[in-house]
């Protein structure tokens, strides 16, 4: 189980509305910036060092993520020797003026790198839960939290999927196994998959997670064509716009929307 952390800083001006919420998704590449293809060669060695660079990189990111209430991150790193042992998450939540995060390390290579999902709110969580995905090469997780706004109670999980799309399907159904009975849930990520698509369709028939109305690339971040990044949000969610803020950060772009929580629904399975 985990466990929401405090942020030691003040907030910024910055506070949610009672039904309002901004979301940001992001896959920061544990703070490296990919600009081209090649560059994941050639850049390859500065991808495992640490580097000015890459702590200028998140202090970028880090004034856009002040923009929001809610941010879900993939390839933060937890504390390695490519962040200069820096969790990640803790300093952008803290350089951002977030007052809450937790983390969720979920792939580890020796010293060099320490892969997580991160969270990071305004709000604080009152249960906070980590949950290895299945999968043939273990290192892959969903970071599930759960708050209570008003009379609303609001659940979000932050994703990152494989590469292969069977162990995608059999991730996806699990998060479905988590989401079923939920009225009121986001799921924020890097699937790894689009839609339309047959993976993302079998989620949505078990759980009340809703299509995306609209489709926004955002791989790869300097010629975006394929939408593998998702903010995914239940029935009794308003999406009231989704974009791709500029500029990119990592190989992806981010993703952001804006929602609005509608009056509370009774659990059940979805009709």
């Amino acid at each position: 189980m985990g466990k929401p952390h405090a942020a030691s800083t003040r907030p910024r001006s910055r506070s949610p509305k009672a039904d309002t919420l901004r979301l940001l998704s992001c896959n920061i590449l544990a703070g490296a910036r990919i600009e081209r293809y090649r560059q994941y060669l050639t850049r390859g060695l500065a991808q495992v060092l640490p580097g000015p660079g890459k702590q200028a990189n998140l202090d970028r990111l880090a004034d856009l993520v002040s923009q929001f209430d809610l941010i879900g991150l993939q390839e933060s790193d937890a504390g390695s020797l490519r962040s200069g042992f820096l969790n990640q998450t803790q300093y952008l939540a803290q350089a951002a003026g977030l007052p809450y995060w937790s983390d969720q390390p979920n792939r580890r290579l020796a010293q060099l790198a320490r892969s997580a999902n991160g969270l990071l709110s305004r709000m604080a969580p009152y249960e906070v839960l980590d949950y290895p995905l299945p999968g043939r090469i273990p290192g892959r997780g969903a970071l599930l939290a759960r708050y209570l706004l008003g009379p609303r109670q609001l659940t979000v999980v932050v994703a990152h999927l494989s590469l292969g799309p069977q162990a995608r399907a059999r991730q996806l159904d699990f998060i479905g196994e988590l989401l079923h009975k939920d009225r009121s849930a986001v799921l924020l990520g890097d699937l790894n998959c689009a839609w339309p698509g047959p993976e993302l369709e079998r989620l949505f028939a078990r759980t009340h997670l809703q299509p995306p109305r609209e489709v926004l690339p955002t791989y790869p971040s300097w010629r975006p064509r394929r939408a593998i990044d998702h903010i995914l949000a239940s029935d009794s969610i308003e999406i009231l716009r989704r974009w791709t803020p500029e500029p990119a950060f990592s190989d992806h772009l981010p993703l952001a929307a804006e929602i609005r929580l509608r009056e509370p629904f009774g659990d059940g399975k979805p009709t």
